[in-house]
């Protein structure tokens, strides 16, 4: 539109130019003249359209579409055309919903929505859909699945670590329904859960004694594992001392005997040995130190 009135203008500023031209009017002529060129300048400016970054141009000539969208930076156009731009950011949805668990109670639920659109199905999604995609197909199919998802729950699990399976699920049931028409879902994390007064207190005792159970049973398997290494201890002793007694002799005693004896009366103390008196004829130290 804004081309057709700069081409009209500039045909009038023109006409208007060559009139007063004829009429040796100069500075009605200097006017025309300078209305002509601004407008010759407005007209060529609609030959060109900026797209932003992170967007993309879907072009509409009377009514129909372009099969090929526009890219990022300068982008020369029909000026008849109409240029719609859409957004390729990632963009959040925030909502807070009352959600069924699968016991039948109902759970509030604060919950976002991380998309964005297909570069490449931009001109199908404003054929089929318009610009407002996002309230028309994706948030009323986000509710739907939430909900869906939710009642296969208990609200146990969307209380406890169970909230992440339900984040995961929700994000593919969501992208199966609109992941064909162009809208990509990235991610649909679980900000807030809040459950019906006296069931939080109630699943947290439950967690707590859960907890509990498993630590006792911690430290039964802990003593159990020191009473087992404790035997196999006592075990080795019992073989070591068996195999030694087996393998001294009468004979292996006498000689160690002899050999201490030896060796005490070689040393530098005072001593007085008894030759033959001793046990199996042994020799007797007497330490005259005392």
């Amino acid at each position: 539109m804004l081309f057709l009135i700069s081409l009209l203008a500039a045909v009038v500023a023109f006409v208007v130019y060559k009139s007063a031209k004829q009429r040796y009017s100069k500075n009605e002529a200097s006017f025309a003249l300078t209305g002509f060129v601004v407008a010759i300048i407005i007209s060529i400016m609609q030959c060109f359209t900026v797209i932003p970054a992170g967007a993309v141009g879907v072009v509409d000539f009377l009514g129909m579409v372009s099969e090929n969208t526009l890219k990022s930076g300068v982008n020369m156009v029909n000026p008849l055309a109409n240029v719609i731009k859409f957004s390729i950011k990632t963009q959040e949805f925030k909502e807070e919903m009352n959600v069924p668990s699968t016991e039948g109670l109902s759970v509030q639920l604060e919950i976002s929505l991380l998309y964005h659109l297909n570069p490449e199905n931009a001109n199908n999604i404003y054929r089929t859909v318009g610009e407002d995609y996002a309230n028309r197909i994706l948030i009323p199919q986000f509710r739907s699945v939430v909900r869906g998802v939710t009642a296969k729950y208990e609200a146990k699990a969307l209380y406890t670590s169970g909230r992440e399976v339900l984040s995961k699920e929700i994000e593919s049931e969501l992208n199966k329904l609109v992941n064909g028409r162009g809208i990509v879902v990235e991610a649909a994390p679980l900000r807030q859960i809040i459950l019906p007064p006296g069931l939080t207190s109630s699943i947290e005792e439950k967690l707590k004694a859960e907890q509990e159970s498993q630590r006792m049973q911690f430290i039964l398997l802990k003593e159990k594992q020191e009473a087992d290494r404790k035997r196999i201890e006592a075990q080795g002793i019992s073989d070591f001392q068996n195999i030694i007694a087996r393998g001294l002799s009468e004979q292996l005693l006498k000689w160690k005997g002899i050999e201490a004896t030896e060796k005490l009366a070689n040393s530098q103390n005072a001593k007085i040995v008894v030759i033959g008196s001793g046990k199996d004829g042994l020799p007797i130290i007497l330490n005259t130190d005392k």
